[in-house]
Formats: C-alpha cells, sequence, structure tokens
C-alpha cells in the first residue's frame, strides 16, 4: 500500500496547518454536534480545550526570542512591531467609537467586529515572512521576526482594545496572557538546550489548537466570511503593508521586508476566543471574528507573497548590492524554525 501524502497536501494551502484542522473540526461541530459529550474523556477535553494547547504553545513559542539580537535586529523588527501594532490601536480607536464590542449584526458587514479588525491587524505570520525574506530580502532581515514575535498572542490584542476605550481587562489577565510567553522567553535564554527542545514542538501544536478552535464554529454561519473575510484581507495587506513599506525604509531596509510582514498569522485565529474567555463583553464577537480572521489567514497567504514579488522586482537590491552571506550570522539561531505554519 503506497504512503499517503497528508502532510504536504495539508501544506499546499495556505495557513494549512492552521486553517485545515480548524475546517474539520468545525464540520464534525456543525454535523455531530454531540460528538464531545458522548465519547468524553480525552477526545471530549480535546474537543474543548484550546486555551490550555495555546498556553503551552506560547511557552514554546516564547523559548524561540533570543534576547541577543543584534542592534540591526532590534531596530528593524522593533520598528515593524511598533507600526505593525501601532495601525491595530488606531483602527481600534476609530471602530471602538463607531461600533463598540459587539459585532455589526446584519447587513452587508454582519459579523465584522473591532475584534476581528484588531486580531487581524496585529500579528504577522512570521513562517511567511521568514519565507519570503529568505528569498526577496537580506538574510539578517530574517532575524526581525525574533522582535515581532511578540506580536503572538492575545496580551497586545488586549492592550489595542484597552486603548480603544472598550472594555477593559484587569491587570492579573493581562499579565496572565503574557506570562506563559515571558517564561518561555526565560528558560531559552537560560538554556540552548531548553530552546531547542520547546522551540521543535511550536509546528506540532498548532494542528490541535487550530481543530479545539475549529469545534467552536458553526459552519452554517461561515458563508458570512465569504466576501467580508476576503475584503478584510485585502484590507490588512494595503492597509498594514504601505505604511510597513516606509517604516522598512526608514530603518535602511528597502521596503520588501516591510510588505513581507503585511499578513496575518494563522495563530491570530485563536485570539477572540482567548479574548472573549477573559471578558464576557467579546463573547458576542468571538465567533464571527475566529471565522473572519481564519479567512484573512489565508487571503494574506496569497496576497503578501505577490506584493512581496512585486516590490522586491521594482524597489529590492540588485544581486551584487545584497548583503554577503556571512551576515547571516547576525540572525538569532531559533529564527528559520520558527512558526513555520504561525
Amino acid at each position: 500500500m503506497g504512503e499517503v501524502r497528508i502532510k504536504r497536501a495539508i501544506e499546499r494551502v495556505p495557513g494549512g496547518m492552521m486553517v485545515v484542522p480548524l475546517l474539520v473540526g468545525a464540520v464534525i461541530a456543525t454535523l455531530f454536534p454531540t460528538t464531545p459529550k458522548v465519547f468524553g474523556s480525552f477526545t471530549g477535553a480535546l474537543f474543548t480545550g484550546a486555551l490550555p494547547i495555546l498556553a503551552v504553545f506560547y511557552v514554546c513559542m516564547g523559548a524561540s526570542i533570543d534576547f541577543r539580537a543584534t542592534p540591526y535586529i532590534v531596530k528593524k523588527g522593533g520598528a515593524l512591531l511598533v507600526v505593525k501594532v501601532g495601525i491595530a490601536m488606531i483602527l481600534g480607536v476609530i471602530f471602538g467609537r463607531l461600533i463598540g464590542e459587539a459585532p455589526i449584526g446584519a447587513g452587508l458587514f454582519a459579523g465584522l467586529s473591532t475584534l476581528a479588525i484588531v486580531a487581524a491587524m496585529n500579528d504577522t505570520n512570521g513562517g511567511l515572512y521568514m519565507a519570503l525574506m529568505g528569498q526577496y530580502g537580506r538574510p539578517r532581515d530574517v532575524g526581525a521576526y525574533t522582535i515581532m514575535c511578540l506580536e503572538s498572542g492575545p496580551f497586545l490584542t488586549m492592550v489595542t482594545l484597552g486603548v480603544a476605550g472598550l472594555s477593559a481587562f484587569p491587570w492579573q489577565t493581562m499579565v496572565g496572557s503574557i506570562l506563559p510567553l515571558l517564561v518561555g522567553m526565560i528558560l531559552g535564554n537560560l538554556d540552548r538546550e531548553m530552546r531547542d527542545f520547546l522551540g521543535r514542538a511550536v509546528p506540532v501544536m498548532i494542528p490541535f489548537f487550530a481543530f479545539a478552535l475549529g469545534t467552536g464554529l458553526d459552519l452554517t454561519k461561515i458563508w458570512q466570511a465569504g466576501l467580508l473575510g476576503l475584503g478584510l484581507g485585502v484590507a490588512v495587506v494595503v492597509v498594514t503593508g504601505i505604511p510597513l513599506f516606509f517604516a522598512d525604509r526608514l530603518t535602511g531596509g528597502t521596503g520588501v521586508a516591510g510588505v513581507a510582514a503585511s499578513s496575518t498569522a494563522g495563530n491570530a485565529a485563536a485570539v477572540p476566543a482567548i479574548i472573549a474567555a477573559a471578558n464576557p463583553a467579546y463573547a458576542d464577537a468571538a465567533a464571527p471574528a475566529t471565522v473572519l480572521v481564519a479567512a484573512t489567514v489565508v487571503v494574506t497567504a496569497i496576497l503578501t507573497p505577490l506584493a512581496t514579488a512585486w516590490t522586491a522586482r521594482h524597489f529590492g537590491e540588485r544581486p551584487e548590492e545584497a548583503t554577503p552571506p556571512a551576515a547571516a550570522s547576525e540572525a538569532p539561531h531559533a529564527a528559520p524554525q520558527l512558526a513555520k505554519q504561525a
């Protein structure tokens, strides 16, 4: 019997390790909603265990962040991080004043919420960014994602929603949302073997928490993400890509790295559920926001490489101008393997 290439098939789908298990979970939850109660035990726990899996995921993700990044990486990654999160905060303030915490209830924009917009804008697809930099950018630009990793998780989304004047979060909840990441960072920087050990688990856990998230979705409502999800994905690339392009050029780049960061990470689809668990004011917005952000992951995974290739062709360095291969040593050791499916 021939081998079935399941992993390769999943990876052909943009953001596949996040999107495919999420859709599988949603299909089971829609067609067989009593599954977790019928089987209980470990099966039932997997259907409802997204938050514990995500807690472990962020410890492992934090372990891959190297404190000893070079000044260039800190400058580049910091600039892209500040611009990306700053745009999300501006939009959070605008839409927070217009629609508040609840999603829009009817019409063309039904399901759209401030939570969906902020979650989609806040977090860059690290695996996609590093792959694009490996093809179109300079080796040292790959390491910028070491700083941009700080976008991962719900902490900055909580901060953004608070800045927008919406329902606030207790300081204990905000600290708790970033504590696993910080613990991982400390462990990874104290012991390189722990960094390697924990870092290897990052891609493994993505399909598991994606499946658990999917089991909370109702596919009878997923059609709402159609044009709206497409529009939100295009908006992420355009609205964040242009400022990121100029931020990259202002920090000594060609603009290519900035455009390569104009995507949405697969793990951003987990943020609405975490936010709703921390503050019930966002409970109504969480499910449609998860669908919209998941759609945005797919859309940006297609558009961002196209936009990056165009930018590299028109603004990138000629081969003789590119940074010598030796500059690759400036990137932290953990960078290439992180969040390939994030």
